[in-house]
């Protein structure tokens, strides 16, 4: 089993460094404006993969401090205005979801004692609620675009990158024609070699840059649009809770 398996890597890796060799091979023999689209398509490669590793670290570090300062806010919920936030290197989504909420809530708990006749304890009204919910909306709506911010570029690179392969193959077939017309020869014959790999060789990259593009796009879309929902989730639970600690009591309303 060990064998079979270490004869399967090693098939592997023979394929990957032929691919390699084929591709760079490719390049060399390009003509000029050849070398000019696999230069293109090599910059949106790089461009992919930093925005791709960059928006899924994004990703998965916002989830990960979400849960966690969930579950802190859970063991703390009964002095939940009273918590304070720790802010080393800026606060993820749902600390600032919590730090708006808080911000609001107490601006209006300050105002109602402030014009509190009886100066005594305060609560919030269902309009101060829905005032306080309105200002965290805006928040979650600032971080949703802060999350999906640059997430264009994939996008735009899943549907230029086969454009660009395909205009690859096109010239590379277009010089190929170009030295068939003018009869063969040995010189003609490499420029006719190298026309149809630049063909073979963009159209090859083109996809091979636009499938993960297309794939991680569309994956990080659903992902971030389920993040803002878990957003807008957390945001009612602490309106709740909130709620039941400011609600004036029916006796007093009567």
């Amino acid at each position: 089993m060990l064998v079979l398996r270490s004869d399967f890597l090693y098939t592997q890796d023979m394929i990957i460094l032929a691919s390699s060799a084929s591709l760079f091979s490719a390049f060399t023999d390009a003509d000029a404006f050849g070398k000019v689209i696999f230069f293109g398509l090599f910059l949106l490669s790089v461009i992919c993969w930093v925005v791709l590793v960059h928006k899924t670290l994004q990703m998965k570090r916002a989830s990960r401090l979400a849960f966690a300062f969930e579950k802190r806010l859970n063991q703390n919920k009964q002095q939940l205005l009273a918590l304070s936030l720790e802010q080393k290197k800026g606060l993820h989504p749902f600390a600032k979801v919590f730090q708006s909420m808080k911000q609001k809530s107490l601006e209006i708990l300050n105002k109602n004692h402030f014009f509190s006749e009886e100066k005594k304890e305060v609560y919030l009204t269902r309009s101060d609620l829905e005032l306080v919910e309105s200002h965290a909306l805006i928040t979650i709506s600032a971080e949703a675009k802060h999350l999906e911010k640059n997430l264009f570029v994939l996008s735009t690179i899943a549907t230029l990158a086969p454009f660009l392969g395909l205009l690859g193959t096109v010239w590379g077939i277009l010089v190929t024609f170009g030295e068939l017309q003018q009869g063969a020869s040995v010189s003609s014959n490499s420029a006719i070699l190298g026309g149809l790999s630049t063909a073979l060789a963009t159209t090859v990259l083109g996809l091979l840059i636009a499938i993960p593009a297309l794939v991680f796009y569309n994956w990080l879309r659903n992902a971030f649009k389920y993040f803002t929902s878990d957003m807008e989730d957390f945001l009612y639970k602490l309106l709740s809770t909130v709620e039941l600690q400011y609600r004036k009591p029916k006796s007093d309303a009567e």
